[in-house]
């Protein structure tokens, strides 16, 4: 199984502030939806409960230290080697970490390929995405859209491949 990550990170890499998204792009949440559809989502709990209710037409996976938090329809674990072991179980080609800071940082190690819409602007935040080290990542693909009506920010979206251990 791949294990990638999704994520809308600003120029500076800033994610979030209060445990919530910083801006608000259609097209990015439609693209969030399209690539995870059918797949599992790993996240850490305070995403979860940002999101409020478990994600329709995915496997929730939620990792949290609380041993005492089981929220319904979805799937509750204490550690990342754990929430490997649930998506494994699904039988999906793909898993995707979802958020929020800490775990992308956990992970980002063992991940293979990043989804990342890079949104045009600096933000102030309180959680920022690991910087992608370029010389372990290559861009595979970008597409490039101005700011318009909908959407406060230009944006990119780029896939970025692990490189091959030389």
């Amino acid at each position: 199984m791949i294990l990638s990550q999704v994520v809308a990170a600003a120029d500076n890499n800033a994610i979030g502030k209060n445990n919530q998204l910083l801006w608000t792009l259609p097209n990015d949440m439609k693209f969030f939806k399209n690539t995870t559809w059918g797949m599992p989502v790993i996240m850490g709990r305070k995403t979860y409960e940002s999101l409020g209710k478990p994600l329709t037409g995915r496997t929730n996976i939620i990792v949290t230290r609380q041993q005492d938090w089981k929220p319904d329809g979805v799937i509750v674990v204490n550690d990342i080697k754990a929430a490997m072991a649930a998506a494994a179980e699904t039988d999906a080609k793909e898993a995707f970490i979802i958020g929020g800071g800490e775990i992308y940082r956990q992970t980002l190690p063992i991940t293979q390929r990043v989804y990342l819409t890079r949104v045009h602007t600096s933000l102030d935040a309180d959680t920022y995405f690991p910087e992608l080290n370029e010389a372990d990542w290559e861009l595979l693909s970008q597409l490039d859209f101005s700011a318009d009506e909908k959407h406060a920010y230009a944006y990119s979206f780029q896939v970025w491949q692990r490189k091959a251990a030389q």
